[in-house]
C-alpha cells in the first residue's frame, strides 16, 4: 500500500544532529500510542530500530548537505510507514546493502524490514536535491 493512502499522518522536522535519533524515536512511541499502536506489538521494536539506523544515517552522511531530517509517519490499521527525508542528493542502493560485508546501518534496515515482510524504497525528490527513503511494515 503507498504511504500516501494510508489515513493517520505525522511529520517531524529534526535538525540533523546526533540528539535527532532520540527525539525520532520518542516522538514515534508517542505517535503510535496516539494511533492505538501497541508499544509491544511484534512490529513496533523492530521498526523503532529501522527509524533509528535511517535518522543515524542521516545524521552522519547527509548533514553536511542537509541541515535537517524529516521524518514522515503514516499509518492504517494493518499497515505502518515511515521516511526520512534529507537534502543530499545520494540515493543508496538498499538491496546491495544486504550483499555488503561490512556491518552497517543500511544491512540492519533490510534485514528488519525483509524480515517482517515488509518493502523498503528510495524516492527522489522531484528537484532532485534529496531523498526520502521509505519503510513499509505490515501491523
Amino acid at each position: 500500500m503507498e504511504a500516501e493512502a494510508l489515513p493517520l499522518r505525522h511529520v517531524l522536522t529534526l535538525p540533523a544532529v546526533s540528539a535527532a535519533v532520540r527525539t525520532a524515536r520518542e516522538t514515534t512511541e508517542q505517535v503510535l500510542t496516539e494511533w492505538g499502536i501497541g508499544l509491544r506489538h511484534p512490529t513496533v521494536g523492530p521498526a523503532l530500530l529501522i527509524l533509528s539506523e535511517l535518522v543515524t544515517n542521516g545524521v552522519r552522511h547527509a548533514a553536511v548537505l542537509s541541515p535537517q531530517l524529516t521524518v514522515v509517519y503514516a499509518a492504517s490499521r494493518d499497515c505502518l510507514a515511515f521516511a526520512v527525508h534529507d537534502r543530499h542528493p545520494y540515493q543508496p542502493q538498499l538491496y546491495g546493502a544486504l550483499a555488503d560485508t561490512r556491518t552497517g546501518g543500511l544491512a540492519t534496515v533490510m534485514e528488519l524490514t525483509l524480515g517482517l515482510g515488509g518493502t523498503a524504497v528510495v524516492r527522489p525528490h522531484a528537484d532532485g536535491k534529496g531523498k526520502g527513503i521509505w519503510i513499509t511494515l505490515p501491523l
